[in-house]
Parts: C-alpha cells; structure tokens; sequence
C-alpha cells in the first residue's frame, strides 16, 4: 500500500483561503488565525513544494502559474470535503412529543403559537392529543398534558397556568341585559360523557343565581366546547363558559357576558412526569407552554 506524500493540510487550507481572497488578512479572519501564522504557513508551503506560489506585491497577494493550478485542484478538493462531511454527518435527532388536552385548548390557545415552537426548537415534532380523558403520561401514549384539577396527582409535577372562571355569554345581539330576561333564551350546554370532572354546567349556575321559571335541562347540548362557543357567538342562546377560553371574543365584541354570577372552575395546569423534570425535551415544551400569550397566570 503507498502513501501519500502530501503537504501541511493546515498550510493547503491558508493558502486556499489566501488565494481566494487575494489578502492574508481576511484568510487569517476566516481560519480564526492571525495573518502572520497565514504568511508562515504558506511559506512552509512554498518551501516544502519548491516553487513560489504568489508574487508579492505592496498590499496584494498574486497568483503565480503554480499557484494558480493549485488553487484549482484544492478548491475543487474542499469543496468535495465539505460536502461529504454535510452528507455523513449526524443531522440533530428529531424528537417526538405528544402533548395531551383538550380540543378547546388545543384549538383556541395553542395551536395559534405552534409557531414560536417550531422557531426555537426546530427539531421537535409536536403531536397534540385531544381528549377530555386524562391519558397517561406513560412516554408512550403522552408525554406532557395540559390538565384541570386540583392540581395534585401524584408522581406528576403540576404548574398552573391559568384560572378557570364560567361566566354566562351570548352574542350582544340577542340584548340580554338583566338575568330575569335569561328563561326566555336557549342555554347552551357543554357535556362530554368522557369528561374526568364536569366543567360547570347551568345546574349549579342556577343554585347561585335563582332565576325564577329558568329550566336547565332544556336547551342546545354539544360534545365539544368549541361548538358551544360557536353557537352563542352565533346569537344561538347563551352559553356558560369558561371566560379564558373566550376572551378573544368578549375583546372583540362578538360577545359578551350580560351578567353574574361567575362561578370558579378547576384551573389548568401543565403536568408532567416527576421522572422527567430534567428531561431537555420536556424543558423544551415546558418553556414554550410558559411563554404562550395568556399561558403563564399571575400568582
């Protein structure tokens, strides 16, 4: 087997870099050198070759012939170099993240800033699960959820996110104004038999409020709260829902809430395992549930 008999690779590289740019200077700023180390380098090289490869000139470098094939053959020898090491090189291990919720945080909260997760941490894949059925966050079926509760569940670490108050609501064009006007609406309902914990329904509403000749059980029911919502902003009756889950709308107008009581949900929180605290993955998420608008509540 032979070998070659090849110069300095680091004298190959600054020269290449000096002949390209015509200037030791700049070859020295992109090799992260000095200039002087550039010029010994090349020196070595012409004396290890035998030949000169520039003419120096005041404030430029010149290309002799030899200098000019040789120039040729390694920009064309780098440039073949560099695209191996890109095609054998690692690419960053993707990561696959299954966060669970419900349909109506993950459609009217998170969805919208997926973005800002996919700028931060390009190679995570985010795979929303949503279920109002706590899943387990087994690695397998899930891996991080977004939950309402008390907040305690054991071998899980809980960080709240945001209150949850029920308010009554409806469009403003149905001008409701004053609660006794309230039996003459629809009421929309919310039920979903897979539900862990019912959210507030108009039954207990009704234990506080007391409005004469009000039925309950009468009225629009959906299996999914963001039906609900669309219903009420449709002037279709009025809903109890959560206010944070509805504030763009009440912002914009397309509705309000035309009186009280307000009665206090579970609130949300971010849950995920005790086990993974450290996990980088998890962080990722963590970070990016943290910095979404409305996302981190105010103690």
């Amino acid at each position: 087997m032979s070998y070659r008999q090849l110069p300095s690779l680091s004298a190959l590289r600054a020269f290449e870099a000096a002949a390209r740019h015509e200037s030791a200077k700049q070859a020295a700023a992109e090799l992260s050198v000095t200039a002087t180390a550039i010029s010994h380098q090349i020196k070595g090289l012409e004396a290890a070759l035998g030949v000169a490869l520039f003419l120096r000139r005041p404030r430029q470098l010149e290309l002799t012939p030899q200098g000019r094939e040789l120039l040729q053959v390694l920009e064309s020898a780098f440039d073949s170099i560099s695209n191996a090491v890109e095609r054998v090189s690692a690419a960053p291990a993707r990561q696959a993240v299954t966060l669970s919720t419900t349909p109506a945080i993950a459609v009217r909260w998170l969805l919208s800033w997926v973005c800002m997760l996919r700028e931060t941490h390009p190679n995570i894949d985010l795979r929303i699960h949503a279920s109002h059925e706590p899943v387990a966050l087994d690695g397998v079926t899930a891996d991080v959820a977004i939950r309402y509760g008390d907040g305690h569940w054991p071998g899980l670490v809980a960080e709240k996110l945001f209150d949850n108050t029920f308010i009554p609501a409806c469009s403003p064009h149905l001008e409701l104004h004053n609660v006794a006007q309230l039996p003459a609406h629809s009421l929309i309902h919310f039920h979903n038999k897979d539900a862990a914990s019912a959210p507030i329904h108009w039954a207990a509403w009704q234990k506080l409020a007391k409005v004469p000749g009000l039925d309950v059980s009468a009225g629009l029911v959906f299996s999914d709260e963001t039906h609900a919502i669309s219903a009420a902003a449709g002037a279709q009756g009025v809903a109890l829902m959560s206010r944070q889950l509805i504030q763009d709308e009440l912002d914009e107008g397309r509705l309000v809430q035309p009186f009280g009581p307000e009665l206090e949900g579970k609130p949300f929180f971010l849950v995920y395992p005790e086990s993974r605290r450290n996990d980088p993955t998890i962080l990722a998420i963590r970070d990016w549930v943290m910095g979404v608008p409305g996302g981190l509540c105010v103690l």
